[in-house]
């Protein structure tokens, strides 16, 4: 068996077994996200949320999921049949995809590139293809009129993103999340983690990460107040089982980033307790109840707030954090703490 595994075929197998494990990861996270979604947002209220379907209402997301595989998939009569269909498909492939680079454990993924973080960064940039796909080719104004705010919304906060993501490769000297993690570990737990060095970037990437994957109160795109959904208005059925799916994804993947850049991967918080995977996993829930948090307790803001913020506040504070971590990181001030590469982290 070892001699068929070290074969090409066999190599093939195992990659192919290692792809199906991420896979399954995300989509059976998938569920319970969108359970606990629609039960933070009815505590909130203060109303029971899904209780019928399974346990505790454990099934109610597999039951949508079923009703919206077995409806018949309607496209409008004035549509690009092929890019119709092709959009949704391309926003949850992108989304799915960006998973190969993602660590849960040290040397737990399934592609460990030196330039992880450009990989993701240049996958998260195209996924707003799928979006103005979609909108272009229902034919229709409102979902266009979606589709043009989504590629200007989410272009306008992957600058401050990308931004933000280069103070930390600064301190680290490395693309590679793995070696992002390991220099957060430290003999101080969780105050060796780079949210304490960069704390106030942290909450501009949470902000930014709300705006990029369409998310409540930025949900602009899909407004339905004055774009009766938006984008995704003419979809229904698994076309828009693909996109919300997507969509989800695209969040669970910020939090794993939120994860990984400032809040010590798989490290435990606590020295002498084993570090692991399930560390890993416990803090990218944390990070969507305070995505879902926000979705139930923030009013939606008007557009042209929405891109002030992004251009007049974000993009000046990311630019000027950058400039005062390499500052920082080059005269090694604050014990090394902004240039962990010469320190030895």
């Amino acid at each position: 068996m070892d001699g068929f595994l070290s074969t090409t075929p066999g190599m093939m197998l195992i990659i192919a077994a290692q792809c199906l494990l991420v896979i399954g990861f995300v989509m059976v996270s998938l569920l319970f996200l969108v359970y606990g979604d629609r039960k933070i947002w009815a505590a909130v209220q203060m109303r029971r949320g899904p209780n019928v379907v399974g346990a505790f209402g454990l099934l109610q997301t597999v039951a949508d999921a079923l009703k919206y595989v077995v409806k018949e998939v309607v496209i409008p009569a004035g549509a690009d049949r092929p890019v119709f269909l092709l959009a949704p498909m391309t926003s949850f492939v992108l989304a799915m995809i960006a998973w190969a680079v993602i660590p849960f454990n040290d040397t737990w993924v399934l592609a460990d590139l030196n330039v992880a973080i450009l990989y993701v960064f240049a996958i998260s940039s195209l996924e707003v293809y799928g979006v103005i796909m979609g909108g272009w080719a229902s034919n229709s104004k409102y979902p266009f009129l979606g589709s043009l705010r989504s590629a200007a919304q989410m272009i306008s906060y992957e600058v401050s993103i990308g931004l933000i993501i280069v103070g930390v490769i600064i301190s680290t000297g490395s693309l590679n999340f793995g070696d992002i993690v390991r220099a957060q570990d430290g003999a101080y737990g969780l105050f060796s983690w780079y949210w304490l060095p960069h704390l106030p970037m942290v909450f501009l990437f949470f902000i930014s990460a709300l705006a990029e994957t369409n998310r409540p109160p930025f949900d602009l795109p899909e407004a339905e107040s004055e774009l009766v959904a938006g984008y995704q208005v003419e979809y229904s059925s698994t076309p828009f089982l693909l996109f919300m799916a997507g969509e989800y994804i695209a969040i669970f993947l910020m939090c794993a980033l939120m994860t990984l850049l400032f809040f010590g991967g798989w490290l435990s918080p606590i020295p002498g307790v084993a570090d692991g995977a399930l560390w890993m996993v416990a803090k990218m829930a944390v990070f969507f109840f305070f995505f879902a948090m926000v979705k139930a307790v923030v009013p939606r803001y008007r557009y042209d707030q929405l891109m002030r913020i992004g251009w007049k506040v974000f993009l000046p504070l990311s630019l000027g954090w950058v400039v005062l971590v390499a500052f920082l990181a080059k005269f090694e001030l604050f014990g090394g703490a902004y240039a962990r590469w010469a320190i030895g982290g």
